[in-house]
C-alpha cells in the first residue's frame, strides 16, 4: 500500500484521530486502550489519568505500539518507549498538553470535560519514536477479491 507524504503524516498526526495505544501489563500480556494524543517535540505526549491501569504498565515498562487510523484509511503506526515526564500530579506540564487535547477532540464540550476534572491527578508520559510506518489506506490487493 502506497505511503503517506510527511505532510500527509502530520495533518493525520495533529488531527483528531484517536490513537490506540498498546503497551504490555504486569504479567506480560498485550493490554490495549483508546486515548487521546498530542504530536509535538518529535514524539507523542499522553495524558493518563492517575488510577489508569496502563499509566502504571507505562511506567513498569515503556515499550509500546500505536496504531492512529482515520477512517478513510489513513495510518500511522508507531512502535516507541514511553517515558515518565511527570508523576501523578494536578498542575504540572500535562494541564497545557490536556487543554490542547482537550479542543483538539472535544471542542469546546472537550474543554469543560477537562476543566471540570481538573483536580483528579495525571501522568504525563513521552512516546519516542523507534519505528512509524504510514498508509494512505485501501486493502491489499490480494484482499479485495475475497469472498467473505
Amino acid at each position: 500500500m502506497p505511503v503517506m507524504s510527511q505532510s500527509q503524516i502530520d495533518d493525520l498526526l495533529h488531527s483528531n484521530t484517536i490513537c490506540r495505544l498498546a503497551c504490555v501489563d504486569y504479567e506480560g500480556a498485550p493490554y490495549v486502550v483508546p486515548c487521546w494524543f498530542t504530536y509535538a517535540d518529535g514524539g507523542f505526549y499522553v495524558v493518563p489519568r492517575a488510577k489508569s491501569a496502563w499509566a502504571g504498565y507505562l511506567k513498569n515498562d515503556g515499550r509500546v505500539f500505536l496504531c492512529i487510523d482515520a477512517e478513510d484509511g489513513r495510518r500511522v503506526l508507531v512502535k516507541g518507549n514511553a517515558k515518565v515526564v511527570e508523576e501523578p500530579n494536578v498542575g504540572g506540564k500535562w494541564v497545557a498538553i490536556g487543554q490542547e487535547m482537550a479542543q483538539r477532540y472535544g471542542g469546546a464540550a472537550g474543554l469543560k470535560y477537562l476543566e471540570t476534572t481538573m483536580q483528579e491527578p495525571r501522568w504525563l508520559f513521552f512516546i519516542e519514536a523507534s519505528e512509524m510506518l504510514s498508509s494512505t489506506g485501501g486493502w491489499a490487493q490480494k484482499y479485495k477479491h475475497y469472498d467473505w
